[in-house]
């Protein structure tokens, strides 16, 4: 296998989309581009039963062919951990199944192996999940019922950045609110290899307005393209320069 990039979008966010198109589509449309869609859904402390906003958390994660959570603002930097790394796992285990039913046949996964072999597997997997290169777009709701939930979220994104540093494979990250002021999402930070700026970022979200997850979701896929874009455009200019 290569080890190549895994790309992630890590939605944040407290309720129901209420504008634009469905998420769910999005979201799918997405994992066809190789972009696979994390969902965590913050509940409030003294929550007690799952709303029904939420509950579109799973769908949106399952559309998109990652991994969903339900948290307590406490436990959310934990969980953005988690759920990142989860995400990698079932990302890389996909491509080896995909690997092992050229190999093996159609009809063959890795539960068809015998424990040995899969350990072996396994371990392949993890060491991918070390040594690829890891992007994750970080796209965060701020509608206003956000409002006093951002400052935790601050604080588990740099835990993150943090907890991803021991990696061999090289990090990106980038943060996005909606919904925006005039668009449906608004660049908080541009691509970097930490979130140590974070600090400085956050302070400048502010919470207020709909929900249009949908779009979110579909504006934010379109950044790995034109990021990739910028990317080869500089190789091209370089490579100019030295034949120069």
């Amino acid at each position: 296998m290569k080890k190549g990039t895994l790309k992630q979008i890590l939605l944040i966010t407290d309720g129901c989309s209420n504008k634009g198109e469905d998420p769910q589509a999005t979201a799918a449309l997405a994992y066809q581009q190789g972009i696979t869609v994390n969902v965590i859904g913050i509940l409030e402390d003294d929550q007690t039963e799952e709303p029904e906003g939420l509950q579109e958390v799973e769908e949106i994660a399952l559309a998109g062919g990652g991994v969903s959570q339900l948290v307590y603002k406490q436990a959310l930097s934990q969980t953005v951990q988690m759920v990142t790394k989860q995400g990698m796992t079932q990302t890389l285990q996909g491509f080896v199944n995909t690997e092992l039913k050229q190999i093996l046949g159609e009809e063959h996964t890795m539960e068809d192996l015998d424990p040995e072999k899969r350990g072996e597997i396994m371990e392949v997997v993890e060491d991918l999940g070390e040594t690829c290169d890891l992007e994750v777009l970080v796209l965060i709701d701020t509608s206003a019922s956000m409002h006093d939930k951002l400052p935790t979220v601050k604080e588990a994104l740099f835990d993150l950045s943090i907890s991803l540093n021991s990696r061999v494979g090289r990090n990106r990250f980038s943060i996005y609110n909606f919904p925006g002021k005039r668009k449906d999402i608004d660049k908080v930070l541009d691509w970097s290899p930490k979130l140590d700026s974070i600090s400085s970022v956050f302070p400048k979200l502010t919470s207020g307005g709909i929900t249009p997850t949908g779009p979110a979701i579909r504006e934010a896929m379109y950044q790995f393209g034109k990021k990739n874009l910028l990317r080869s455009f500089r190789h091209n200019d370089e490579q100019d320069i030295e034949n120069a």
